[in-house]
């Protein structure tokens, strides 16, 4: 049997219901189920002069390429590029519903779309992103990790300013985040025994403390303790060489400190196939890694690489999970 899996196209302003569009033009090893508005995804394949079939979701599909629709109306037909707040309820319906079924057992795990967040925040709803929405609902704590054909890269921080990096890392925060992506790479990936390098914080890692000491007073230590739980951890290495094709040989994942130390270089590596997985929830979740790109909604010039990725990422974490 077919894992099902949710996709949601996000922002109807945005360029997400045309790659929902592309992706039902082709055949997938997963039964995708759409939690939108079926108006919003008719008006993008117009736009794009692809055929759209759509089905109530539970009924069988009338025709190959179908998809099953769980409707979730948008009160206002937002012109391409122009999000509306209007909408905002109902983008976070669909997440907070495809959550729900995921929890569940009805779904195998859900693809999203992206969000435009400022929007969302403008409708009166708090709402610091999808990631955090899921955690939420699932009462999880959770690790945001990329990944492409290259190499995956989990974050210790996340969107914080620099200036406030260093203080977030504490031993009891460090040790949080191993143990979240050492269990998700053997639970999801099916790594027996994962190998994680973890990067310092300063240039050469400190270089013994004369660069700063947070190497020597807080990684260092922690990863010592969880070595002695038996996590397979290298480092605190040089970020600056630990991305090196010799360095990553063997490596199952990486943990940076902050945003920008690891993901330019898995950008530069892979952008296209890029996806967003969040680790720790009790299903797959994959996101695109890109973001609504208004400017390019409704000009049929999106590239759907990213969307295509999540869902064939998705399914083989769906099917490793229930395996």
């Amino acid at each position: 049997m077919r894992p099902r899996l949710a996709l949601i196209p996000g922002e109807p302003a945005g360029i997400g219901p045309e790659l929902v569009v592309r992706a039902a033009q082709r055949d997938w090893e997963a039964e995708l189920v759409v939690y939108g508005d079926a108006n919003t995804l008719s008006r993008a394949a117009a736009a794009l002069g692809l055929p759209l079939h759509l089905h109530p979701a539970g009924s069988p599909p009338p025709q190959a390429r179908s998809l099953a629709l769980v409707e979730i109306p948008h009160p206002h037909a937002a012109p391409w590029g122009q999000p509306n707040p209007a909408n905002a309820p109902s983008v976070v319906a669909a997440l907070t519903r495809a959550a729900r079924d995921c929890l569940a057992g009805t779904l195998h795990g859900m693809v999203t779309g992206p969000v435009h967040k400022a929007v969302i925040n403008q409708a009166g709803i708090a709402f610091t992103g999808t990631t955090g929405l899921l955690a939420a609902l699932s009462g999880c704590e959770v690790v945001m990790m990329l990944a492409n054909p290259a190499m995956r890269v989990a974050l210790q921080t996340v969107h914080l300013p620099l200036r406030a990096v260093p203080e977030a890392i504490t031993p009891e925060t460090l040790t949080r985040t191993l143990r979240i992506v050492d269990g998700a790479l053997r639970t999801q990936f099916g790594i027996a025994a994962p190998v994680i390098a973890v990067l310092g914080l300063n240039p050469h890692a400190g270089e013994d403390g004369h660069l700063g000491r947070e190497e020597l007073d807080v990684i260092a230590p922690t990863l010592s303790a969880l070595r002695r739980e038996g996590l397979h951890l290298l480092g605190p290495l040089p970020a600056d060489t630990a991305f090196l094709p010799e360095k990553l040989r063997g490596v199952d994942a990486v943990l940076a400190m902050y945003h920008d130390q690891g993901l330019p270089v898995l950008k530069h590596a892979d952008f296209a196939h890029a996806v967003n997985i969040t680790l720790g929830l009790p299903f797959p979740r994959v996101a695109v890694d890109h973001g609504t790109a208004l400017d390019l909604a409704g000009t049929g010039r999106a590239d759907p690489s990213s969307l295509f990725a999540a869902i064939t990422t998705c399914t083989h974490l769906a099917i490793g999970k229930r395996a």
